[in-house]
């Protein structure tokens, strides 16, 4: 089975790479904007590697040329940072993925697997699990909710390839410790006292639960999705639900009552001034979507985490402290220019 990975070098795209390392009967094609050097060790070498932005409509015919005689696409392809310029994330985000269908439509690829996210999700309960038919709208102030709806959008408006959409929460790994340090804390908070495991305080709103699953997890979703004759909608998440009473016991501190209007403008005005990178909309997206059912996908992909959501933490809490990354640009390990504020992009 030959399949082709975009934005392969990222956090779920190195988690899948390691996967389907593990199936002797599949070659990969990964396309990246930074690929990674020759010999940059596993999960990397044995990939053939296109260097492109997928945002770039001259993509499209190059991308249909590497996709001949392709079994499947996984499209991973995302940015999150730079959070200050919304056009460029619009490019990446949503023309790229019309970009991605363009092209294996006039390449005759049968099959198309699209991270998507519990954040194309409307607000909905922090008390009980939704199943996939919850109004895929959005959290309207959070731009990487609405690219994320915009891009579903096109993919259920497409004729041509089985297509499915993985929605995944909050994805955790070790390797990812520094890249998601870089991508939604930006370098002032000391993340390398998590070693120790105490967090004195963990802000505390009724509706701060959120629902996490590991890379590795996800990984195996993803070959799943691919092999099984099925389309459409699956949630991927794993128990118990994170919410503030657990973190603050994990991590031995105690929670601190803060109202939303707080939290919104202790983001913005940080954000405002590049002091972290991470916009007022994640705290509404934080708030707002609801907690997930993965039923369908035990149903159907015969798929169950391996990994329960404090695992996964703990993993993530462990590479931030040690500022863990990969071969990847995307992931690299922390280095002293990610430490000076107002970055342009921290990936």
């Amino acid at each position: 089975m030959r399949i082709l990975i975009t934005g392969a070098t990222g956090n779920a795209g190195t988690a899948l790479l390691r996967r389907l390392r593990a199936e002797p009967d599949t070659e990969i094609i990964g396309v990246a904007r930074r690929v990674p050097a020759l010999g940059a060790g596993e999960p990397y070498d044995g990939v053939r590697w296109h260097a492109a932005d997928v945002g770039d409509p001259a993509v499209v015919a190059p991308l249909t040329g590497w996709l001949a005689g392709v079994d499947a696409v996984v499209h991973l392809a995302w940015q999150i940072q730079p959070s200050h310029d919304r056009e460029r994330l619009r490019r990446t985000n949503v023309d790229g993925t019309r970009h991605v269908l363009e092209a294996v439509r006039r390449a005759g690829v049968p099959v198309l697997v699209h991270a998507s996210s519990v954040g194309v999700y409307g607000e909905g309960p922090k008390d009980r699990a939704v199943t996939e038919s919850h109004p895929a709208t959005g959290i309207p102030t959070s731009t990487y909710s609405q690219d994320k709806v915009a891009a579903e959008a096109l993919l259920r408006a497409a004729t041509g390839p089985r297509i499915v959409m993985l929605r995944p929460g909050l994805i955790f790994q070790h390797d990812a410790g520094a890249g998601i340090a870089r991508l939604f804390l930006g370098p002032l908070p000391p993340v390398s006292l998590l070693r120790f495991r105490r967090v004195p305080v963990i802000p505390d709103h009724p509706r701060l639960r959120v629902q996490a699953v590991h890379a590795d997890d996800v990984a195996d979703a993803y070959l799943r999705a691919i092999r099984a004759d099925v389309s459409g909608a699956f949630n991927l998440v794993a128990d118990p639900v994170l919410e503030p009473a657990g973190l603050a016991h994990h991590l031995r501190g105690r929670t601190v009552p803060v109202p939303l209007g707080v939290l919104r403008g202790l983001a913005g005005a940080t954000w405002r001034a590049r002091l972290q990178p991470t916009d007022p909309g994640w705290v509404d997206l934080a708030v707002g979507v609801p907690l997930l059912d993965a039923g369908r996908a035990a149903a159907e992909l015969g798929w169950s985490p391996r990994y329960d959501a404090w695992a996964a933490l703990d993993e993530l809490l462990r590479g931030m402290s040690h500022h863990a990354g990969t071969a990847s640009a995307a992931l690299r390990s922390t280095s002293l220019l990610d430490l000076l504020p107002g970055h342009g992009n921290p990936q």
